[in-house]
């Protein structure tokens, strides 16, 4: 099994940069893990991948440095074990609204005694050729990232985010913003920032790396400097979109 090297740098609190892929597109993923991505995620909670789509697009990445991850469906085992014995080295969990949905999600992604996952790694186990390598290190390489978007998660934050294995908590600002009644398109709101602010003081006391998107360049810095250690940058289909908006909008305006 290969180090997870993101998994260390959370773990020392350096920031990472990665990036969103919702097209379901082997060779943008490999376009984007030769960009230079830290890690990726495989988009699976929003469109209609099938497993062997999503093992396609982690092949795609797996022969790069890149660390892949998989944002699953829901917090259900078999899309944890799933997803890992394809390959992923880290999961996205949507919706984790308690610390006992927490405890339980770390508990999927780890082998006994330390937790509940089955052993049949497949692909993440290069089919048994490494298999005595792969179950002695998958639990301490594999990375666990919680989305949090409710009311409810916001609630129990301090909770979730003193669960043991938890690696990084996810800011999901647009589902946010929808749980308080806000419009998620008519972003920035004071009442979202005050809960940034908050995810960011715990996850400095417990030592947990807090990621958010950044939609520019120049976002990106912003987030840095507001203590942003995991970034998400845009995601595929934003990219695709952004550059077509530019470059239609300038024929539209014709020559100057």
């Amino acid at each position: 099994m290969r180090n997870n090297w993101v998994l260390e740098r959370v773990h020392s609190g350096k920031p990472t940069i990665g990036c969103f892929m919702g097209l379901g597109s082997p060779n943008v993923a490999e376009l984007l893990a030769h960009a230079g991505f830290d890690w990726l995620v495989i988009e699976t909670e929003h469109n209609g991948l099938d497993s062997a789509e999503i093992e396609h697009m982690l092949m795609a990445v797996n022969a790069t440095k890149t660390i892949p991850l998989v944002r699953i469906p829901s917090a259900q085992q078999t899309f944890i074990q799933r997803a890992l014995d394809l390959g992923a080295m880290g999961i996205v969990v949507p919706m984790v609204k308690t610390a006992k949905e927490a405890r339980q999600i770390v508990a999927a992604t780890r082998y006994p005694p330390q937790g509940t996952r089955s052993f049949g790694g497949l692909r993440a186990s290069h089919y048994t050729f490494d298999n005595e390598d792969y179950f002695n290190r998958a639990n301490n390489e594999t990375l666990v990232m919680l989305i949090l978007e409710t009311k409810e998660g916001v609630d129990n934050l301090e909770e979730i985010i003193s669960v043991p294995g938890v690696d990084v908590i996810f800011l999901g600002t647009m589902d946010l913003c929808l749980a308080l009644g806000l419009n998620p398109l008519r972003q920035p709101y004071p009442e979202i920032q005050k809960i940034l602010e908050r995810a960011l003081a715990l996850g400095g006391q417990k030592g947990v790396s807090i990621g958010i998107g950044a939609n520019s360049p120049e976002q990106i810095r912003e987030r840095q400097a507001e203590g942003f250690h995991f970034l998400v940058y845009s995601g595929d289909y934003q990219m695709l979109a952004g550059t077509a908006r530019a470059g239609l909008a300038a024929f539209q305006r014709g020559p100057e």
